[in-house]
């Protein structure tokens, strides 16, 4: 019986790395594949310790021949660009808080490497990423579930993941622990078994995502008014694409209580302050659907929402409209973010998501 082919995306650390391994022991003839997606060029900087560095695929080549089995490396760079970094600024400079993690697995990872997989006549692709594939009932339909490690869930920014997608889509940590991966990974010998996991956006590795945007765009962004909900000035702000909503340090604001940011006006070029209760969010729209199942319900429901990246789920009833859903909590949500993502959940599994957008959706 011949066996089945993966296609396994190797960033050069530990958890893809220890992903190829195990498949390989269940018997798949892996192929590991690097993807290049940008270069310093891109960045602005000569910033080495990025994703996708040489060091990094130096890593991904050295685990792919340990394990045995052929590496290449894919040049997606014009991709990224379109598809991850133009939508970055161009969220950041509509007032947004864009994530751009969930761009990269949207049209990247199980998009351009999905189609290439494809190409090569694999049967599946593979990630580290820790969530779970199943499938309801027998020969029901396919569902994302959250990871049995809660802390190292990835779910969240895979929620746009389609039912041919899931299809062919192998994730196998989902069931394991970071502990257990790195035991597996210095038990194999792998150079990176003890390599820190990635903490910051792998494109702006220092964590000044509003110096990248003026590297980008090639100008700064100009200073301008902080204000109260009434218009009021309070300051001046630096820029309005360095504050996000709920951000409270770095203002340079003296007040005689706490100010946060509670929104932005790009086009006015200003940044509203105000008092922490300004941020609780009693409901907010969603849009840009995606419904795992396929079509979403048209009837209202209930489920368990979550709105940042390893953020608690509340529960939510749901409203569903003709371009999305309006969204209302139980109790008011704090500083839910235009730009982010809203991930719906019944119990550990993933029903879809899409994009916030503050208002109602009719």
């Amino acid at each position: 019986m011949q066996k089945q082919k993966v296609l396994v995306a190797m960033s050069g650390g530990v958890d893809s790395s220890v992903a190829a391994w195990l498949l390989k022991q269940q018997g798949y003839d892996c192929i590991g594949v690097t993807m290049k997606l940008y270069g310093n060029e891109t960045l602005g900087s000569s910033h080495g310790s990025t994703c996708c560095s040489l060091a990094d695929v130096e890593d991904a080549r050295s685990v792919a021949f340990r394990i045995g089995i052929p590496y290449y490396v894919f040049n997606f760079a014009a991709d990224f660009e379109r598809e991850v970094i133009q939508r970055f600024a161009a969220g950041y400079e509509r007032g947004d808080t864009p994530n751009p993690c969930i761009d990269c697995n949207r049209y990247l990872k199980f998009a351009r490497l999905f189609h290439r997989a494809q190409e090569l006549g694999c049967d599946f692709i593979a990630t580290g990423h820790y969530a779970q594939v199943c499938r309801a009932g027998d020969g029901g339909l396919y569902q994302l579930k959250t990871a049995s490690d809660a802390a190292k869930d990835q779910s969240y920014v895979l929620y746009p993941l389609t039912q041919q997608q899931l299809a062919h889509t192998l994730l196998p940590l989902g069931a394991l622990s970071k502990p257990q991966v790195r035991q597996i990974a210095a038990a194999q010998g792998f150079l990176n078994a003890h390599k820190r996991d990635s903490q910051d956006i792998c494109f702006v590795p220092d964590g000044d995502y509003a110096a990248f945007l003026e590297r980008y765009r090639g100008a700064p962004y100009p200073p301008g008014a902080f204000v109260d909900a009434a218009g009021r000035v309070l300051g001046q702000h630096r820029g309005f694409v360095r504050y996000t909503r709920g951000q409270r340090r770095g203002l340079g604001i003296s007040a005689d209580a706490p100010l946060y940011v509670t929104g932005k006006n790009p086009a006015a070029n200003t940044v509203t302050l105000g008092p922490q209760d300004a941020l609780l969010t009693r409901s907010f729209a969603v849009g840009d659907i995606n419904w795992i199942a396929g079509q979403w319900p048209k009837e209202p429901f209930r489920a368990q929402v979550c709105t940042r990246y390893h953020a608690a789920h509340s529960p939510a009833l749901i409203l569903p409209g003709e371009t999305g859903f309006t969204v209302v909590p139980d109790e008011p949500l704090r500083a839910a973010t235009p730009g982010q993502a809203a991930v719906f959940y019944r119990q550990e599994v993933v029903l879809g998501g899409g994009v916030i957008r503050l208002g109602i959706t009719r």
